[in-house]
């Protein structure tokens, strides 16, 4: 009981350097793994692409091991198992489990490893607790349309590379399709030619239509509220950026430094 209470605190700790070190390390595989599926979209040496597989092989045996402790540690192991976050874990590792009978196409599922990155941006981080929301706003708009293009490219590429090695024959390719598709701008210089491809490109214009005008309307009314905001941090729970007539934290209710007296608009 003990070993499972520790591993399950380690495994979702940032704090203690122990926390940190797990957690960092689940980042890079994660940046890693998708590092090395781009590199094989090129033309490269068959003995570096060898050991690029074996590499890949490895990360995914690791990625398996942590889902079966995660569900092991977990109080409600039915919960668990059907929430977001063990539902990404799981597209994380399918590639591995599946492959043990040769269904080399599910492994257009590691695409959603990317997806575990959420996970951090959330509360606490790595270098500590973010107490400015805008930062942690900033962060996650950016990181999800980053995972919209990433995780689109990849599955475009998936489909349609072994139909069209020529249109789509690196990972730069499937992104510029996806960008031009997501922004709807549609150049029609690159084209899908399965009906899967087709599909894809139904959702990509809709994720373009819907979510991405929606995260970047967000992102430009965080601009405008921060362009309104001045450097004054509270000293009780450092919350750094207040608006230029405030008096008191917004956060936690402490009075700021040199903040306007209201009765007799003396500084403090």
């Amino acid at each position: 009981m003990q070993l499972r209470k520790t591993i399950g605190f380690y495994l979702e700790d940032v704090e203690t350097p122990v926390g940190k070190i797990v957690n960092l390390g689940i980042i890079g595989l994660v940046l890693l793994s998708s590092a090395i599926f781009v590199a094989q979209t090129y033309p490269i040496p068959d003995g570096l692409r060898a050991e690029l597989n074996a590499i890949d092989k490895g990360i995914l045996i690791i990625f398996a091991i942590e889902y079966l402790l995660r569900l092991w540690v977990a109080d409600n192991k039915l919960r668990y198992f059907f929430s977001l976050y063990s539902i990404i874990d799981l597209f994380a590792v399918f590639p591995f489990l599946i492959g043990i009978f040769n269904i080399s196409f599910i492994r257009v599922f590691r695409w959603f490893r990317i997806l575990r990155l959420i996970r951090f941006i959330e509360g606490k981080t790595i270098v500590g607790y973010i107490t400015r929301e805008d930062s942690a706003i900033f962060a996650r708009i950016l990181l999800t349309l980053f995972i919209i293009i990433f995780v689109y490219a990849g599955l475009i590429y998936q489909v349609e590379h072994p139909k069209s090695p020529t249109i789509f024959g690196t990972f730069l390719d499937a992104v510029y399709f996806s960008v031009a598709t997501m922004t709807t701008v549609g150049f029609g210089d690159v084209t899908p030619l399965s009906q899967t491809g087709r599909l894809l490109t139904i959702l990509m214009i809709l994720t373009g239509v819907v979510i991405i005008p929606w995260q970047l309307g967000d992102l430009v009314r965080r601009l405008v509220k921060t362009a309104n905001q001045i450097a004054t941090p509270c000293p009780t729970c450092h919350l750094a950026l207040h608006d230029m007539d405030a008096q008191f934290c917004k956060n936690c209710g402490t009075r700021l430094p040199n903040a306007a007296c209201p009765v007799d608009g003396m500084k403090k």
